[in-house]
């Protein structure tokens, strides 16, 4: 029906309003003997209700439009002319299969009042210029990543999103310790165990920081991949006796920021810092666990 791409804006799909690309994969330009016959196959699909009108319909291809077929695209009443001109030679046999369609009675009245201005064409450079600012682009185009914005610092106040991995934290303070450390200013008698406080929450906001840069770079799934790798590499250590929870994390954590992760798309941006914050993450989410009992 002339629909190579549909691009939707909701949920509606083709009764919403929604985008068409059609696209041509050509060794050469378009010309405008292509153009109007595509053309002609969506007005008439419309005409007969089997689709809705796009709000724009674009041609897209690698050689782009020709210069003439540009011209049509830029002169709407021009392209109306052209199409009736043309509608017995390039559209009225190419439409279906099944019957030559006439340009005639109510369908040439449609044709006459049809709105062309939805009309246009879409360079391949633009096409790649707008795929630039999606996840995908560096996997298919390559180029490699753009910079990582710094990672935030942590609140002074601990963020709720942090309560299960700080809980374990404190868990293993107080089993190294052999004392009740139930938040923060537990930890006054020991400083040493403060900076260590303080280091795991800035390694865990840099890897809620690689999370988010994840989302808007990469495809879906691929900072899920990172941490299922960091798992597998520090679970067994994990699982295996420690003198206390406090010297399970830091082997764990001093484990997780040795492993030579190499297949990952977001490699190149992997910080030490992440890679500990990563066990944190998991710990949030009770893959980890530091004090065994």
């Amino acid at each position: 029906m002339g629909v190579d791409v549909a691009a939707f804006t909701d949920e509606k799909g083709l009764d919403g309003v929604w985008d068409n690309y059609q696209c041509k994969h050509y060794k050469d330009p378009l010309t405008p003997k292509i153009g109007i016959a595509e053309i002609g196959k969506i007005i008439w699909h419309v005409y007969m209700k089997h689709i809705t009108c796009p709000k724009k319909y674009y041609f897209l291809a690698p050689k782009d439009c020709g210069m003439a077929l540009k011209k049509l695209l830029l002169n709407r009443q021009d392209l109306k002319a052209k199409l009736i001109e043309k509608w017995d030679d390039w559209c009225s046999k190419s439409i279906t299969s099944k019957e030559i369609i006439s340009l005639e009675g109510d369908f040439e009245t449609f044709v006459n009042s049809f709105d062309f201005e939805m009309f246009t064409f879409k360079t391949a450079l633009e096409a790649i210029d707008e795929h630039r600012n999606t996840p995908y682009f560096a996997g298919r185009f390559g180029g490699g990543l753009p910079d990582r914005p710094g990672a935030s610092k942590p609140p002074e106040e601990p963020d709720s999103s942090e309560s299960r991995y700080l809980q374990q934290l404190f868990e293993a303070y107080g089993d190294h310790k052999n004392a009740k450390v139930k938040e923060m200013k537990n930890l006054n008698p020991w400083p040493e165990l403060e900076e260590h406080y303080h280091r795991q929450r800035e390694f865990f906001y840099h890897s809620e920081s690689l999370r988010n840069f994840a989302r808007d770079t990469v495809p879906p799934g691929t900072y899920d991949e990172l941490k299922d790798e960091v798992y597998a590499g520090v679970a067994d250590i994990e699982s295996s006796p420690h003198p206390d929870a406090y010297a399970r994390l830091n082997t764990v954590t001093q484990a997780a920021a040795q492993l030579p992760l190499s297949a990952n798309g977001l490699i190149t941006v992997v910080k030490i810092q992440d890679k500990r914050g990563i066990c944190h993450q998991l710990a949030n989410e009770d893959r980890l666990h530091w004090r065994k009992s």
